[in-house]
């Protein structure tokens, strides 16, 4: 591996491990508060100079034990990642700066997160209103939903943390690193869900049977799409369609394949993609008359005017 190729990998681990540290719902050391004989759980931090104290709940065992299973994660992720800082200076890695354009795109997209969640979890079906959708994001867990789907969502925010790192938003949208998001969005459901499919299947309400993909073919059709001599957007687009039709990973296209185009579009300052839950019921039928064999142009245009969001 050259010097090269270690650094993006260094950056892309760096990146995963900031955004699972962002997962974690209530940071800081566990502290027991007593008012009119009752105990209540807070969490206290360090920003800075002050030390915050930020309420959690009233005390419970179960509840104390969580938090410092917290703590420890979050101590624990924050070593992985001063030991990553070390190994990148060690390989001369220094920050770049980002331009004032692209940095405007990622907070537009931080600022839309949200929404861009609870619309991929309605895109894949998950039973979910955006109320859910946001507790399951800020404190992660919701009653009344299954633990696959409250998983789902999970994996999309890790997923989403890990395109708007600053670090991973200047690396190449290349075939890794649609592998790195695919393995994000199918965590907890397969063993490596970022590997290329190897075995047969079929889509729901479709006839169209996709091939076994070949790592090599797939490589080079990515590579094609980025350097044709399109516009931004239809790239974009291009490799979300062709990572959906290709059916490269055994589970989780649509969502790697969104999330995947997002980061060559955010990249370039262009905005983000997303199917709105409004226009799913008209996307998905789109979406089999492209993989059956319908022209591209119908479904490019519908992304386009109805799914392409600017700033």
């Amino acid at each position: 591996m050259s010097a090269f190729e270690e650094t993006q990998a260094l950056l892309r681990e760096r990146a995963d491990l900031n955004a699972r540290l962002s997962l974690i719902p209530y940071e800081g050391t566990p502290e027991i508060k007593n008012v009119n004989e009752q105990n209540y759980l807070y969490t206290r931090k360090r920003i800075g100079s002050r030390v915050t104290s930020t309420y959690v709940g009233i005390y419970s065992d179960e509840l104390y034990q969580l938090l410092l299973r917290n703590t420890r994660e979050a101590r624990e992720l924050r070593r992985q990642i001063r030991k990553l800082d070390k190994h990148l200076a060690e390989l001369g890695y220094q920050e770049s700066k980002l331009s004032a354009r692209v940095t405007q795109n990622l907070d537009f997209a931080r600022a839309n997160m949200k929404i861009n969640i609870y619309d991929q979890a309605v895109l894949e079906g998950v039973a979910t209103s955006f109320p859910q959708t946001e507790e399951i994001i800020e404190n992660g867990k919701v009653n009344g939903m299954n633990a696959s789907d409250v998983q789902k969502i999970l994996n999309l925010k890790h997923a989403w943390e890990f395109v708007l790192d600053p670090d991973v938003i200047q690396a190449k949208s290349d075939y890794y690193v649609l592998c790195h998001i695919a393995r994000l969005v199918n965590e907890g459901f397969f063993t490596d869900g970022g590997r290329i499919r190897g075995v047969p299947i079929a889509i729901g309400g479709s006839s169209y049977l996709p091939p076994l993909p070949i790592e090599s073919v797939v490589k080079e059709h990515i590579e094609n799409i980025l350097q044709s001599n399109i516009d931004d957007i239809d790239k974009s687009i291009r490799l979300c369609l062709y990572t959906m039709k290709t059916q490269i990973f055994i589970d989780g296209n649509k969502r790697a394949a969104i999330i995947y185009a997002n980061h060559y579009l955010i990249a370039h300052g262009q905005g983000f993609l997303v199917i709105p839950e409004a226009c799913v019921s008209d996307f998905k039928k789109l979406l089999v008359e492209y993989y059956e064999g319908e022209d591209q142009k119908r479904i490019t245009n519908f992304l386009k005017t109805n799914c392409w969001k600017t700033f």
